[in-house]
């Protein structure tokens, strides 16, 4: 827990300081696959330093995580003033938000959505959006980024207009990632295969560097590669912004006149009716990149994507060692193996905390060789979920707070055996005989 001032928050001032206790929830039914949603509870599924969905093709992994990346810009646009609430509240507003994820036509007549934020309390229902400030706390204000699983195509292309196509999220990581190349100095180590990532100033491209081989350009690289590299490099240099702000910087809130100013800017903006939506855009986030951010929430499809499960492991690493401090990380996945990964690092933690192991600096030495300190989860830190294709969602059993191998994706492994084991029980009849 912190304590801190909520920047620009309404009723906020200078020197007064702000107790938080909470942690964002989101309540959803009868949006696109998902149907009933979450029914243990009060049906809200928690947002912890760590949120993971599992699930078929389909089960609405993507459409969960999305929604959370909506309402958390929208929460962070309210408190710093650059989306004032009557517009928020405005008939098509939010239709334009939910447009920016491709997620518009999810919504039905019997749609509702809650989400319950740090500092604004949304609800969706019946076509309407309504939007409640909650009691002023140390609300962080976050940069959000949404790493979309089509970012294995940035290999290819070299300026964010050729995604004119794709979604308006995927665009914003594009633009991201092309801020994180210009940061490159000298090269940056990535978590696998001893490579390098450079960026070839001259020839706008980044280039992989391995010893005993010649530096190989993104677009000849792996699949694993072309994937890893922009979520690698965008979500180390949005993590190392916020941490480059210091950490009483964030903490300052503007000023009476700077947010007055700031707010006759943003109403500027939205009333020029000379700018389209995607200028008006990109007018704002320049605008609001200016002023300081204390929390990184970075949303992750698949980042296992095309990697090999060693691979996965120090990617996985990555993320947790860019997840410090206030910031979340809130992953979708097929793979067994991240929930097995993410298990260790729970394990590890737990053993961590162990008064024997505290007052034994060899033990120490030991779990950290197998699960870094900068990796430790803590369970209470930790929140993962299963959906299926009828609409439901459920949290993955634990047992002491480590995540079940009865999920979805070990089901998988299990009917492989099962499989294997029938066959293997044809032979031995036929050679029986």
């Amino acid at each position: 827990m912190t304590l801190g001032v909520v920047p620009g928050h309404p009723g906020s001032h200078k020197g007064t300081q702000y107790f938080s206790p909470r942690m964002a929830r989101i309540k959803i039914k009868e949006f696109g696959p998902i149907k009933e949603g979450f029914q243990e509870g009060d049906g809200f599924i928690d947002i912890r330093k760590v949120t993971v969905f599992i699930g078929d093709q389909g089960s609405g992994k993507s459409s969960v995580a999305k929604l959370v990346s909506t309402f958390s810009w929208m929460e962070k646009a309210l408190v710093r003033g650059d989306l004032p609430k009557k517009r928020a509240v405005r008939k098509g507003y939010f239709n334009t938000r939910l447009d920016y994820h491709r997620l518009k036509t999810y919504q039905r007549e019997q749609s509702e959505i809650e989400f319950d934020g740090e500092a604004y309390h949304f609800r969706y229902a019946n076509g309407k959006l309504e939007v409640n400030s909650k009691p002023s706390i140390a609300y962080h204000l976050p940069q959000v980024i949404y790493a979309p699983a089509e970012r294995n195509f940035i290999a290819y292309v070299s300026k964010a207009k050729a995604l004119k196509m794709t979604s308006p999220a995927l665009l914003e990581f594009v633009d991201v990632y092309d801020s994180a190349k210009e940061a490159l100095n000298g090269g940056v180590e990535l978590p696998i295969n001893q490579t390098t990532a450079i960026y070839n100033r001259a020839r706008g491209v980044v280039q992989l560097r391995a010893p005993g081989h010649k530096d190989l350009d993104l677009t000849d690289a792996s699949s694993g590669f072309q994937s890893l590299v922009p979520l690698y490099l965008v979500s180390r240099f949005l993590a190392r912004s916020i941490q480059k702000k210091g950490p009483n910087d964030a903490s300052d809130p503007m000023s009476a006149e700077e947010r007055e100013r700031f707010r006759k800017d943003v109403e500027t903006i939205w009333a020029n009716e000379d700018l389209t939506d995607e200028q008006r855009r990109l007018t704002l986030s320049a605008r609001a990149a200016k002023i300081n951010k204390s929390a990184f929430i970075n949303i992750v499809e698949e980042p296992e994507q095309n990697l090999f499960p060693t691979s996965q492991w120090e990617m996985l690493k990555s993320l947790l060692q860019f997840n410090e401090a206030n910031n979340k990380l809130v992953i979708t996945t097929h793979s067994p193996y991240l929930i097995a990964y993410l298990s260790l690092c729970i394990q590890a933690k737990s053993l961590w905390d162990h008064d024997k192991i505290k007052a034994d600096p060899k033990a120490k030495e030991k779990v950290s060789a197998i699960v870094p300190e900068h990796a430790l989860l803590n369970t209470v830190d930790a929140a993962f979920y299963q959906l299926n294709v009828n609409g439901v969602i459920k949290r993955l059993p634990n047992y002491d707070g480590v995540p079940s191998d009865e999920n979805y994706l070990n089901e998988g492994l299990h009917k492989a055996n099962e499989r294997f084991d029938k066959l293997l029980e044809i032979e031995q009849g036929l050679d029986s005989k």
